[in-house]
């Protein structure tokens, strides 16, 4: 063979024995040092409790038609509890509730452990849990394959025992649920790296603010005035640039100014702490703190709380992050009573994201946001926005045509509904 007649000698020059070994040392004095890797799999974990209030008016809905719980988030993905008071199952004649979860948004081969858990609330901690946590799994996690797929058990409990034992009081049920997204993440070795810590200029500016250190500016708000920095204002607001500065001449862009005198604005269109808090915002970044925020959100009206306030300022003084920091607080606070209101406020400041998302829950609960004052309150003053909130819902008829959703909210309207502020979905 080739291999064979290339090993013997043919003639030419021949390299010394131990040139190749030598060639072979100087390679390892200059090899990279040894690297690693370890892929680490593991779970996302999240919770959320679902209440059932009114056990006893949803039974008789109808086998295989659920309640669904409000989504929630866990490993990036949605998910939602599914209560069928009288069974998922033709074939149990309604002897048995059912309790699924779903994935409720899009996904593929989702991995996941689960735990269902009915509260005893007797104060005997003797609740019933169906757990996939802290026990071996022959077959390993739960594969969900698309949104839709459910995990949990047709016959969860026996109706009958359910009524007479201590997990249903005062018409009411509670259901724990934890989710246990399964992912894996590679896990590397690194030489060398050097910690940064996060930005600091927003407590910088902050502390600038507090000390009055170079003011030259005055911001008089009703009588109270606020010292501050023209060059801050004007970097984080239009308006405040072109009260300052786009007025002046070249000349007097250039001209120094060695005068002691500082100038005073006023401020007509704003309350005192309204506008210590827009400040706060424009030397920090940040919203002032929810304690304050939530001080003045109890008993009154959505246009008089500080965020209400603040969104408006934000719109008038053109500080876009301000509108949308206070747009983001004020869909946590979302409910049943509130949402008209809101809805309006959000439309009255050019709050689009807030907008979006009040349109779509007052669409969703429809039938307890028509019995509520804020509702009359568009009807008197903005009915341009009752209309927009049937285009809404013509919106969710078109998607619950298509399978999106599982019950006509235009059915809502005979369906009764919860005026007490919180969030109701039955679904069939």
């Amino acid at each position: 063979m080739e291999d064979d007649d290339a090993g013997g000698g043919g003639g030419g020059d021949a390299s010394p024995p131990h040139a190749g070994y030598a060639a072979a040392g100087a390679g390892r004095d200059i090899a990279a040092s040894p690297t690693s890797s370890r892929s680490v799999t593991q779970t996302v974990n999240g919770s959320h409790r679902f209440v059932i209030q009114g056990y006893s008016l949803a039974k008789g809905m109808g086998v295989g038609k659920h309640i669904a719980s409000e989504t929630f988030t866990v490993g990036g993905y949605q998910w939602a509890i599914y209560f069928y008071p009288d069974g998922k199952n033709p074939e149990d004649n309604s002897a048995y509730v059912s309790v699924f979860i779903a994935l409720a948004s899009e996904g593929t081969d989702v991995r996941a452990l689960f735990e269902l858990t009915l509260l005893d609330q007797s104060g005997k901690a003797k609740h019933k849990v169906h757990s996939h946590f802290d026990r071996s799994l022959e077959s390993g996690p739960y594969t969900l394959k698309y949104r839709g797929s459910m995990w949990g058990y047709k016959r969860f409990f026996r109706r009958t025992a359910l009524e007479t034992s201590d997990f249903l009081k005062d018409d009411c049920l509670k259901i724990n649920c934890t989710v246990g997204v399964v992912v894996s993440t590679m896990d590397y070795s690194k030489p060398h790296s050097i910690h940064v810590p996060e930005s600091d200029i927003g407590y910088h500016f902050g502390t600038l603010l507090d000390n009055q250190e170079g003011v030259d500016v005055i911001c008089n708000v009703a009588g109270e005035k606020f010292h501050a920095h023209k060059l801050v204002l004007a970097a984080r607001s239009s308006f405040f640039r072109s009260e300052f500065f786009e007025h002046e001449s070249d000349e007097e862009k250039n001209e120094v100014d060695t005068s002691n005198e500082i100038k005073e604005i006023v401020i007509d269109d704003m309350e005192p702490k309204v506008f210590k808090a827009v400040l706060h915002f424009m030397y920090s970044d940040n919203l002032v703190g929810d304690d304050e925020l939530s001080a003045s959100s109890s008993d009154c009206s959505i246009f008089d709380t500080l965020a209400g306030k603040l969104l408006a300022a934000a719109d008038r003084y053109e500080l876009p992050r301000l509108r949308l920091l206070c747009e983001s607080y004020l869909c946590k606070h979302i409910s049943v009573n509130s949402v008209a209101t809101t809805l309006a406020l959000a439309d009255r400041h050019h709050a689009m994201e807030l907008k979006s998302v009040c349109l779509k829950f007052a669409a969703e609960n429809l039938s307890a946001v028509i019995r509520t004052d804020g509702f009359d309150y568009l009807k008197d003053n903005c009915p341009a926005l009752q209309s927009e909130i049937l285009r809404t819902v013509a919106g969710c008829e078109e998607e619950c045509s298509s399978g999106g959703k599982s019950q006509s909210v235009w059915g809502q309207l005979s369906d009764g509904g919860d005026t007490s502020g919180r969030r109701v979905r039955p679904r069939v």
